[in-house]
């Protein structure tokens, strides 16, 4: 081989190594810099906490008592039978809540129920609270009733009455609001869930009431339940249930709504004010309906006597079919004031039914659940009979309830020992606070009885309802 043969050679081989090593640092340096961590540049968003601003505090009240057929020319007319008296107050250094009057569609558009409105304070509503009473003694309809004015909702529920022989229930719908609400109107019955005619698509226009003969929507069922849904506008839904045994007023009552169904229910301060009758009497003065409106289940019924730790009746087991409502009696009863709780596995609603009994100058009531008091609550208690609170305590540590009134003339605290009850007599009519003490569990309920003005028994109750809490916080990401 000659030299040149030979430095060409060299110099090849000595370009192919240079190049084989710049192509390998070439791919080292390639795969370090991908499994290296790169610099990163890293901002934080910005966050704005925001407190909306509370609404108003609206409470719209169910009006006085109607009666049916006065007008001998229009058997389907209503006319007041007796006018409604609310008290209404705010929490202490709030200016009282302001009064204004619903259109009565019913009653060719004269005044109807009131309606109180409270403006709200920065992020927090305004505790406010109103309730009336309203008695009636005449030949078609007798009684009292006294109820209270609540927010209105988007859905609720109707425990109570009947469209059968005697009764003249009617359903009342108000609408507080400033647009219109299109309300479909569910029933429960021995046919299960059916939305009828008369209950599709219901037109309640602004600051209107209106009220619509349950007879009409549903007739001959004993034992319904109404699911109230509205669009547009919450509405605020009650139900006012009377009775006729063979020409005779039998009571009257004004039905609040319940929210929505829960698996543990309390009904505080049922009150039992005549003694039982012989056993397997066919009048029962005590009975709970209950509803589970989707799904098969079991519902156990426990009462206990106010203020007493056994139960007062052996618990009873009833089989809930779903969408068919279910009543049990509860027989011998002695006089008293009582707690009804039921439970089942799955979400149910239930009421209690009690009378005074079952002849001239009777009177009854429905006693709906009483909600738990997540803080302190307030609460109206109008006049017309004598008015008892019992606080009931589901928690596993006694609780000092705090109650005093708006005017300062009444303070008192009030021990509930864990899983008992105990009642308190209010003195007079008025606007009141209950302050659980932080004790998860606590409820209340108000009845009243006595003798009625103007004639025979009273008997009605409305259960304690929690106070609207303070608008949450809300995180914008502008």
């Amino acid at each position: 081989m000659s030299d040149r043969r030979v430095f060409r050679w060299a110099g090849t081989s000595a370009r192919m190594l240079v190049g084989t090593l710049v192509a390998v640092g070439f791919v080292v340096g390639t795969v370090t810099a991908v499994a290296a961590p790169w610099p990163t540049v890293a901002r934080e968003p910005l966050v704005v906490d925001a407190v909306p601003v509370a609404s108003e505090t609206v409470l719209s009240c169910v009006g006085g008592l109607l009666a049916i057929g006065r007008d001998a020319t229009s058997a389907a007319q209503l006319s007041v039978a007796a006018d409604q008296a609310v008290t209404a107050g705010a929490g202490e250094g709030a200016q009282a809540p302001a009064q204004t009057r619903l259109s009565a569609s019913y009653l060719g558009g004269a005044e109807g129920a009131a309606v109180y409105t409270a403006p709200a304070s920065g992020s927090a509503a305004t505790d406010a609270a109103a309730a009336g009473w309203a008695a009636v003694s005449a030949e078609d309809l007798s009684g009292f009733a006294a109820s209270e004015c609540t927010a209105p909702l988007m859905e609720s529920w109707l425990v109570g009455g009947a469209s059968t022989t005697g009764a003249s229930d009617l359903v009342l719908l108000g609408n507080p609001g400033s647009v219109a609400a299109t309300v479909q109107l569910t029933v429960y019955g021995s046919r299960g869930a059916q939305i009828p005619p008369g209950g599709r698509n219901v037109i309640v226009p602004p600051g209107q009431q209106i009220a619509l003969p349950l007879a009409g929507l549903s007739l001959g069922e004993e034992s319904p339940v109404l699911r109230v849904t509205a669009a547009g506008a919450p509405v605020q839904a009650s139900l006012q249930a009377s009775l006729t045994r063979t020409l005779v007023p039998g009571g009257v009552d004004q039905v609040g709504a319940t929210a929505t169904p829960a698996t543990d229910l309390v009904i505080a301060g049922v009150e039992v004010t005549a003694e039982p009758g012989p056993a397997g009497a066919s009048n029962a003065a005590t009975l709970v309906r209950m509803l589970s409106p989707s799904v098969d289940t079991t519902a156990t019924v426990t009462v206990t006597a106010v203020g007493g730790g056994a139960p007062a009746l052996a618990p009873s087991t009833l089989q809930l079919t779903a969408g068919l409502p279910a009543e049990l009696q509860l027989g011998g009863l002695p006089v008293g004031q009582y707690v009804v709780d039921v439970r089942a596995p799955e979400a149910v609603l239930a009421a209690v039914w009690q009378t005074t009994g079952f002849g001239a100058g009777a009177d009854f009531a429905w006693y709906t659940p009483a909600p738990e008091l997540t803080g302190a609550s307030m609460f109206a208690v109008p006049g017309g009979a004598s008015a008892s609170l019992t606080i009931t305590n589901a928690a596993r540590t006694a609780a000092t309830v705090s109650l005093h009134a708006a005017t300062g003339a009444f303070s008192q605290q009030v021990a509930v020992p864990a899983g008992g009850s105990v009642a308190v007599r209010l003195p007079a009519q008025g606007v009141y606070t209950l302050d659980p003490g932080g004790v998860a569990g606590v409820r209340a309920g108000l009845s009243f009885s006595g003798a009625a003005p103007g004639g025979g028994t009273a008997l009605a109750g409305y259960p304690v309802l929690p106070v609207d809490a303070a608008a949450a916080t809300i995180r914008v990401y502008p």
